[in-house]
């Protein structure tokens, strides 16, 4: 079965981006297990010079995307029981553990927005969970989409070829990941360390897992709480 993702946006010439390289676009365009409908919401507008979008109600500044274009627009998908997305700044942050559950799925559809955003009436009457990246504030939400169609993507069983691979990647059991080194054995005066040249395989996993926690601990202590009450709710 196909991971099938469908944007709306104003400007599907931003897609595929970094979607269509490497072994994601090898994915899409060769394997087929994946898919990239891209949908321009100005099409869907019934103003003559294309306009989607109107004055925020109450005043202030900027414009708002209409919630009966975007309706419309939304409503010529086929829906098949993907979530609806909507990239935005006010939305739950993107996690691991969301990413692999929509990665479980069928597919996405996701909507970026533009100008001060969407008419919160078409986000509710659709069912649109909002969706963050980080605590920032970008120009629309194409960037973030891409981010988060990646994140999923890669979790599609065979797009990457090395599932073994995944369990050790940063947020997967919480931690962050480890460093990683390769050849040449000295750089600028820096060696490999010692430990992942042993061949000592019960020591390079205890290493690596040393390092995973110091990273998690000192980088992102919110992950490493979270973390702690998780290994004591275990028992661990």
């Amino acid at each position: 079965m196909s991971f099938d993702v469908t944007m709306l946006t104003m400007f599907p010439e931003a897609f595929p981006g970094p979607l269509g390289v490497s072994l994601i676009g090898t994915a899409w365009r060769e394997q087929g297990l994946w898919s990239l409908e891209t949908l321009d919401i100005r099409g869907f507008s019934k103003d003559k010079r294309g306009f989607l979008d109107d004055t925020p109600a109450g005043g202030g500044p900027g414009q708002v995307m209409r919630a009966d274009v975007i309706a419309a627009a939304l409503d010529s998908v086929e829906v098949r029981g993907r979530p609806l997305l909507y990239m935005s700044a006010r939305g739950r942050p993107l996690t691991q553990a969301r990413v692999s559950e929509w990665a479980k799925g069928p597919g996405l559809i996701v909507l970026a927005g533009r100008f001060e955003g969407v008419d919160q009436r078409v986000l509710d009457a659709r069912g649109f969970e909002e969706v963050t990246v980080g605590d920032a504030v970008l120009a629309g939400g194409e960037a973030a989409a891409l981010v988060t169609i990646e994140a999923c993507v890669r979790l599609v069983p065979g797009v990457l070829g090395q599932a073994e691979s995944l369990s050790e990647e940063s947020f997967e059991d919480g931690l962050l990941e480890h460093p990683q080194y390769t050849r040449p054995r000295t750089f600028e005066g820096l060696d490999i360390p010692e430990v992942l040249l042993s061949g000592h395989h019960a020591e390079v996993r205890k290493w690596r897992r040393a390092q995973r926690e110091q990273a998690t601990r000192e980088r992102r202590p919110d992950l490493w709480v979270a973390y702690l009450a998780n290994q004591q709710a275990k028992g661990e």
